[in-house]
């Protein structure tokens, strides 16, 4: 195996990447590409799924190139992917009839309120295991049914978008089965992704006849759902297509579940945190789906072909990493890595507190109408205090999930295992371990998305034998203990719940 490797497709909120790993688990090859984000309204965002597959493409063509490798010797593809984020398209030609609806997506908040109003909520959670949200994909495919742009669908075909879809000519799917359906031609995806759409029974394990109904989502729509790691493959890539060879795409999971098996959290009790646009935080809690009384999410963490579901509490925060993104935006920093300098050059936020409540609150809050706030400025407050502030706001939201994960779990959390772009912040990651009074562990591969899809996918291929070979490749960067006491941690967080309270149900209707 020493010339043979598997390749892992990424395709997050922002950009995508393809990364090759070896044996080890180490990175041989690395490629990435952006894509433009489109805000047509206030709180709509859109991807062009058909840019998305474009860069797809170029990333598994570059990275491959760079490293001198060819595609004959990836032994299996991975993918992983920004999940609920939704596309419907033509069976036949695989064209897209409208943008993606990214996750961040707030357009369907009024249909959340119906289905609220109509006392469906607990109907839904029990299901599902998640809170009825515009943040899933049920809604927006509704709105795709019933609102995609005629002027630009008569380009392709004159007839309604729903009456096409209920004659069995459009798919819908996350961005998962997209890119399976553009890799392969099959209509799969995985068990993670199935469980995000607000569609699928995590208990049955099966698309739900009811929720299918509620939302008037025709059952020809849906892709076939399979384990995250497939020994039956989902397909293999065409050898008369772009990469002229016939590769088998074993492997499929959200990317946050990716990342929970990436950082090898296989037992229950373990649990990671994705810093990424948003940030994640898992729990595995075994073959046990337990529920939530605390904000938190229930959803499938992976399956393995042959062996039982996987079960996993999830703390979903829509903003962090965007939130220094936006710093970006407005001109107060000129690049990612000013945070920490200038954070570190003021001892405190001066009382400042930033809620980066962009696109809603999620766990532990789940209020789609929230929107992002910045609260205690003085006429003495600089640009060193906000950014601070936006830093400090990343580990209170955590502290926020991870304390209802303990509540849910009772599990006392001692250490986490941190991933993502951020982490590459010692800042944050000390401000972290300081506001949590938690040990966080950074491990030296921290692309650990990419790489838990590779693992789904080499473990199916026979790459990998045993769940212990992935644990042995697992390597600690550095770690970070709390340094702060815990009466000033529990000081700084006491006022973050008052800013919160500030930034609520602020979109209301004019």
């Amino acid at each position: 195996m020493t010339d043979t490797y598997v390749g892992a497709i990424d395709q997050g909120t922002t950009g995508t990447r393809f990364m090759v790993f070896d044996h080890s688990g180490q990175v041989v090859a690395n490629a990435y590409e952006e894509h433009e984000q489109i805000y047509p309204e206030p709180g709509w965002v859109e991807h062009d799924p058909m840019e998305i597959w474009e860069n797809t493409k170029q990333v598994v063509t570059d990275g491959l190139e760079r490293a001198g490798l060819d595609a004959t010797q990836l032994e299996a593809f991975g993918i992983t992917n920004q999940r609920e984020t939704t596309i419907v398209w033509d069976k036949q030609t695989g064209k897209p009839v409208y943008n993606a609806l990214v996750w961040q997506d707030r357009r369907t908040t009024d249909r959340v309120e119906e289905i609220e109003a109509e006392e469906k909520v607990e109907w839904i959670r029990e299901k599902t295991g998640l809170e009825a949200d515009a943040y899933f994909s049920a809604t927006k495919v509704e709105w795709l049914l019933d609102n995609a742009d005629p002027v630009k669908l008569k380009r392709i075909r004159p007839e309604d978008v729903r009456d096409r879809a209920e004659a069995g000519e459009l798919l819908m799917g996350t961005i998962d089965s997209w890119l399976t359906y553009k890799l392969t031609g099959n209509h799969i995806t995985d068990v993670t992704n199935a469980s995000r759409t607000m569609l699928y029974n995590i208990h049955d394990m099966d698309w739900d006849d009811e929720l299918i109904e509620e939302f008037s989502v025709p059952t020809s729509m849906l892709p076939e759902v399979r384990p995250s790691s497939d020994e039956n493959y989902y397909g293999t890539t065409d050898s008369d297509g772009f990469l002229e060879a016939e590769i088998p795409v074993a492997g499929a999971l959200g990317d946050q579940q990716a990342a929970l098996f990436g950082q090898t959290c296989f037992d229950e009790g373990d649990a990671k945190n994705t810093y990424g646009t948003g940030s994640f935080y898992l729990m595995n809690t075994g073959e046990d789906a337990v529920e939530s009384d605390h904000g938190l999410l229930t959803t499938v963490a992976f399956q393995r072909s042959g062996e039982p579901v996987q079960y996993a509490l999830e703390g979903a925060i829509f903003i962090t990493g965007a939130a220094i993104e936006w710093l970006e935006d407005v001109d107060l920093i000129e690049d990612p890595g000013e945070t920490a300098t200038l954070a570190r050059s003021v001892e405190s936020t001066d009382g400042v507190y930033m809620v980066p409540a962009f696109t809603g609150l999620g766990a532990p809050h789940w209020d789609g109408r929230a929107r992002g706030t910045i609260v205690g400025m003085t006429r003495g407050t600089r640009r060193e205090h906000i950014v601070r502030a936006t830093l400090e706001s990343i580990a209170y939201q955590t502290r926020d999930v991870a304390e209802a994960m303990e509540a849910d779990s009772g599990i006392d959390t001692t250490s986490l295992r941190v991933d993502g772009g951020a982490v590459k912040n010692n800042f944050l990651c000390q401000l972290q371990a300081d506001i949590l009074q938690t040990e966080i562990v950074r491990p030296q591969v921290d692309e650990t998305t990419a790489l838990g899809s590779a693992y789904a996918a080499g473990l199916a291929v026979g790459y990998w034998d045993t769940l212990d070979e992935l644990r042995s490749n697992w390597q600690v960067d550095r770690e970070f203990d709390s340094k702060m006491g815990p009466t000033e941690a529990d000081r700084m967080y006491s006022r973050w719940d008052d800013a919160v309270d500030r930034s609520l149900d602020w979109a209301t209707e004019e």
